[in-house]
């Protein structure tokens, strides 16, 4: 496959060979948002790089199985990706957040740290599958989110019992990271 000296063209192309079946005024409209998206993209982040901003946008294929979807023409076998795993935005995120929120304030309810662990292996597993941010965001969303407390639970139950007052001030940053990185996780979401 030959490359091309314009990534945003062949990316077009791309998400207008697989949209094919989309009536040509909807196939415009489609290719005109994108476009119109990458280059407010590139206005708001120049340095990023223009692979980044394409990759963030999502494989064309799945552009267009949506766009196909939503117009009621596409095959059901485009439709079956696009279904599947397809939970809100903010349900990984909530997972990923608040059961370390509840397994603080419940330090020695062993089922509160027990369903903490669960929630936040199933919240990293949803972001991980989630068609909603790409795979920088979500390995950064997973160390963060549910590694970085796993870790530092672990820490702090080591060096003093819960309830002490390294550990309130360790919980309430561990708290601040999280909240930070799920505000970023939600800003930097792909619709």
């Amino acid at each position: 496959m030959k490359t091309s000296a314009d990534p945003v063209r062949d990316y077009l192309a791309a998400v207008e060979r697989e949209a094919s079946a989309l009536p040509a005024d909807r196939r415009q409209e489609l290719l005109a948002d994108l476009a119109e998206h990458i280059e407010v993209t590139r206005a708001e982040r120049p340095e990023a790089p223009i692979g980044t901003v394409l990759a963030e946008l999502g494989d064309p294929r799945t552009i267009a199985a949506t766009a196909l979807a939503e117009a009621g023409t596409g095959a059901p076998e485009a439709e079956a990706p696009v279904r599947r795993g397809k939970v809100h935005p903010l349900v990984p995120l909530l997972m990923l957040t608040v059961p370390f929120l509840v397994a603080t304030i419940l330090p020695q309810v062993a089922v509160a740290q027990f369903f903490s662990t669960v929630f936040r292996v199933i919240g990293a597993v949803l972001l991980c599958t989630s068609v909603h941010w790409a795979g920088v965001q979500k390995l950064t969303g997973v160390l963060v989110a549910a590694v970085l407390p796993t870790v530092a639970i672990s820490v702090w139950v080591a060096i003093e019992a819960p309830g002490g007052g390294l550990a309130h001030v360790a919980n309430l940053v561990t708290l601040a990271v999280l909240a930070a990185t799920t505000a970023w996780l939600w800003r930097t979401r792909r619709a």
